[in-house]
């Protein structure tokens, strides 16, 4: 699909001129990760056109805190009448209650980065339709789930082709106190290296221009602003190409169901390229 139909399907669909009637069909399915031991659930959104028998793109969509798996289909219905317009599969994992999409150095059943990376995504090629490769995987994410999606995609750029961020902790160093983080890692002021290690800002240097595409969404009343406008300086300072959208908004569903049409675009036109 061209990037002209592309604008002209998305400007329709944001302003209602067309149908609402699709048939993309959502399932929930079990898989096993050996690295934690145990059974973790993830809703698959595959597009109507799924049945012709087409490999098709994937999109990882991950939830916020104390959220998991069912968050953007139950909160944000949107997400799968997405899947017909871009004609993508759209993969909800669960990160857990507070995962942040890391490895944790504390408590080693913690292990979710190895789960997304190197777990769900051959797990996800095993049982579908799927473009095996980089140039038909993307990653994003509300919140907590924003991080980890530029996480993982930072440090495994032959994964993902394309990821993004809404509401993104981008970096979790001034926030030593909240949301679960001094256990996953350790208190802040005990393990400084651990936290510089796993937020997002600081792995800005292992990506060079073009190597993977990038769109990063955050309102301007959101508490993670500051945190990504820095991250967008710092990446603009190491001449890393990519999208940033600020708009008024706040932390909240209402934020994030308008903002995953903006991702999915971006997304549907890496894959067209």
């Amino acid at each position: 699909m061209n990037k002209t139909r592309l604008l002209l399907l998305f400007a329709a669909l944001m302003t209602g001129a067309v149908s609402t009637s699709f048939c993309a069909t959502v399932d929930t399915v079990l898989t096993f990760s050996p690295s934690m031991k145990k059974n973790i659930k993830a809703v698959v959104i595959k597009p109507d056109s799924y049945a012709a028998g087409k490999e098709l793109p994937v999109v990882y969509l991950l939830h916020g805190y104390s959220d998991n798996y069912s968050g953007w289909v139950t909160k944000a219905p949107n997400v799968v009448k997405l899947a017909d317009v871009y004609n993508v599969i759209i993969v909800c994992p669960d990160g857990n209650f507070s995962s942040w999409y890391f490895d944790s150095p504390v408590d080693t059943t913690w292990k979710y980065e190895t789960y997304i990376v190197k777990e769900l995504v051959p797990w996800v090629d095993d049982h579908f339709k799927t473009i095996k490769n980089r140039k038909g995987r993307g990653i994003t994410g509300l919140s907590m789930g924003g991080h980890g999606a530029l996480f993982l995609s930072f440090r495994h750029q032959d994964v993902f082709g394309v990821a993004g961020s809404m509401s993104g902790g981008v970096d979790i160093r001034p926030f030593p106190l909240n949301w679960d983080l001094s256990k996953r890692l350790g208190k802040y002021a005990e393990h400084p290296e651990r936290w510089n290690a796993n937020t997002v800002i600081n792995c800005v240097h292992l990506l060079t221009p073009g190597s993977l595409s990038l769109i990063i969404d955050c309102g301007s009343e959101d508490f993670f602003y500051k945190v990504n406008c820095s991250l967008h300086e710092k990446l603009l300072f190491n001449n890393i190409p990519h999208d940033f959208i600020s708009r008024p908004g706040k932390h909240n569903w209402e934020y994030w169901a308008n903002a995953v049409n903006y991702q999915l675009l971006f997304m549907s036109r890496f894959f067209s390229l």
